[in-house]
């Protein structure tokens, strides 16, 4: 691929992704949804140009996102989570035993989600407001359904992958030679 098409695809998904977040303020019940299928858009990245070119399109959407888009805890879970984790995933598959790859997998969500957590409660000033429901046990049942909910994210990405590769990647060829 000409350096040029490399460019041009990096801009590409970098406005698509910007546009999704953006997207939040408009849909504010797609806080999480939309970061993450931001994010899913780097897997084209990641396959066709490298970890390299992907990372440069996550460090701009996350630097956009911080000062453009609305809804902060959308850009906090881009940045923390949903952006580089396609990015990383691979790597976590090909280098590390099954059991080994799924306690990393959970270590770094959970890692995510609490320093998520801590930047949108202490830095941008978002109240936490979901303790009422469950009180001292929230932080703890949030965490268990959102490792239910990583478990589904991880399947369904490589699911995406799969798809990628076998059905999208030559029209993606043609149009980007």
């Amino acid at each position: 691929m000409k350096q040029s098409s490399k460019t041009a695809l990096g801009g590409i998904v970098s406005a698509l992704s910007v546009i999704l977040m953006l997207l939040t303020a408009v849909l504010p019940f797609m806080t999480y949804a939309l970061p993450l299928l931001a994010g899913t858009l780097l897997i084209a990245m990641v396959i066709e140009l490298g970890k390299g070119w992907a990372a440069a399109v996550y460090a701009a959407v996350s630097l956009l996102s911080v000062f453009v888009v609305p809804d902060k805890e959308a850009a906090v879970f881009y940045i923390a989570f949903f952006g580089y984790y396609p990015i990383i995933k691979s790597t976590l598959e090909k280098h590390l035993p099954r059991v080994v790859e799924w306690c990393v997998k959970l270590l770094i969500f959970n890692a995510a989600c609490v320093a998520g957590w801590f930047l949108t409660v202490y830095v941008f000033g978002i109240p936490f407001d979901e303790t009422e429901l469950f009180g001292k046990w929230s932080m703890a049942v949030l965490l268990g359904i959102g490792n239910v909910t990583f478990v589904v994210y991880d399947l369904m990405l490589t699911k995406v992958v799969t798809l990628y590769l076998y059905r999208l990647r030559k029209v993606f060829r043609r149009v980007f030679k």
